[in-house]
């Protein structure tokens, strides 16, 4: 055969690129395919403890009963982790969609959110938050609702990984067997049933399950160390030794220094007594003498406490240390490093931070929204945030979210279609991604606010 021209080069060309293209698209079909087939085998399961349950069928006496299917009491299901939860009420938040929400709540410091707890589960809700002013950050356990399906596989494709793989338990995916999500957020404020929240990557119309304070003696592991630490040295085996010794060497300073101020006593008291010409001044300064070797005494006493307290920690730290038997994890005890290990690539993602721009019309049409809870007669006609105080707050919100780069991995990497859309309270924020920048085009604010205005 002889050499292809140059027009039928390009088209071979092409042709394997669409070939390529094809291939892929056939391997995401099938995991597709995969995905629905694991939901609707899921959602037979279900149906059919749903109808064994109400009695429409009983179940073959020769299988054994799932593990799944519902107990027959409450204590039992409760036994077995079969239960059913009851949102205690939903979030009113800044995001109102998926797109542009953070992935993570420090991302986003501006973002605010509100959850009023429902009647439905206590008659008098205000009463179940006594008490959590007194915390300034809580554990929001929710639900993702918006997964759009009930599928879930073992690996999943963080966006900040960039398309690589990884276990779904190491990573914070909302797609999971239990679509359970966990955030630490600011509490502002509690008015009655209802608490005021920031620093939230909830979306409106999250459903909550649970509130739990936030203790920095419990859950951080810095703290938790220390107060370990604490009772390590205070448990230690040889404490009543020690604690004998302690007393016996007190004494024993003790016996000194009332030995010296007695004599010293006697001394003065025979310098008084024997002296006919030592004068009341003289009294006076031994009188002063015995106070001040009482203030070293006081002194000494306090000083040989704290060696001995010292003494006894490098004692405890010197000790020798029984390894762990084989097959458990060492955890740190008193004396080594303490720290806590996270993966390399949430430090250092291979995708980067982004810079944020904003086009004059942006800021323009930014600078215009009223701050939340804001309003004055001859500005009634001008757009208002709902949870943000202010345009400086606005913008620090999008800077915070723009800079994370909101997008998937697929509108990352192969979408060609730049521009993003997104809405923040009550502003629909348009901007594009350039390479290692996203640029804000336009902030109008969204329509229903408008009409109801």
């Amino acid at each position: 055969m002889g050499p292809l021209c140059d027009c039928c080069g390009e088209r071979i060309n092409k042709l394997d690129q669409q070939i390529s293209v094809m291939r892929k698209e056939i391997k995401n079909l099938r995991q597709m395919l995969d995905s629905a087939t694991r939901g609707h085998r899921k959602h037979m399961i279900s149906i059919q403890s749903a109808v064994s349950t109400i009695g429409l069928c009983g179940p073959d006496k020769d299988q054994t009963p799932s593990p799944s299917s519902p107990a027959a009491s409450p204590q039992a299901a409760l036994e077995r982790g079969s239960i059913q939860t009851v949102p205690i009420g939903y979030i009113t938040s800044c995001f109102s969609v998926k797109n542009g929400t953070p992935r993570q709540p420090t991302i986003c410091g501006p973002s605010r959110a509100e959850l009023r707890i429902h009647r439905s589960v206590f008659n008098n809700p205000e009463h179940a938050l006594v008490g959590l002013e007194q915390y300034s950050h809580v554990w929001i356990i929710f639900l993702f609702h918006k997964n759009g399906h009930l599928s879930y596989k073992a690996k999943v494709k963080p966006p900040r990984l960039n398309g690589q793989r990884v276990g779904v338990y190491s990573t914070r995916s909302p797609h999971r067997p239990n679509a359970l999500g966990l955030t630490l957020a600011r509490l502002d404020k509690v008015e009655g049933d209802t608490i005021h929240l920031s620093n939230i990557d909830m979306i409106a119309g999250t459903p909550v399950l649970d509130i739990k304070p936030y203790i920095p003696e419990y859950d951080n592991p810095f703290s938790r160390m220390s107060s370990d630490e604490t009772t390590h040295v205070l448990n230690h085996p040889n404490d009543s030794d020690d604690q004998s010794a302690l007393k016996g060497e007190q004494s024993d300073h003790n016996d000194d220094f009332s030995s010296f101020l007695s004599k010293d006593k006697s001394e003065a008291e025979v310098s008084v007594t024997d002296s006919s010409e030592s004068s009341s001044a003289q009294f006076f300064l031994h009188k002063d003498l015995r106070h001040v070797l009482e203030e070293v005494k006081a002194y000494a006493t306090q000083r040989d406490l704290c060696q001995l307290s010292c003494a006894k920690a490098d004692q405890v730290s010197d000790s020798p240390k029984t390894p762990p038997p084989d097959g458990t994890v060492e955890h740190p005890c008193f004396g080594e490093e303490v720290y806590s290990a996270v993966a390399g690539w949430i430090r250092e993602p291979p995708v980067g931070g982004l810079e944020v721009r904003f086009t004059p019309q942006a800021e323009r049409e930014l600078a215009d929204f009223l701050p939340a809870h804001l309003s004055g007669p001859s500005e009634s006609d001008r757009p208002r945030f709902k949870f943000l105080r202010s345009p400086e707050e606005a913008t620090a919100a999008i800077r915070g979210v723009l800079s994370a780069d909101p997008r998937s991995v697929y509108r990352r990497t192969r979408c060609r279609d730049r521009l993003f859309f997104f809405t923040l309270d009550t502003a629909d924020i348009t901007c594009w991604f350039g390479q290692g920048f996203a640029e804000v085009l336009r902030v109008r604010p969204v329509e229903q606010c408008i009409s109801s205005t």
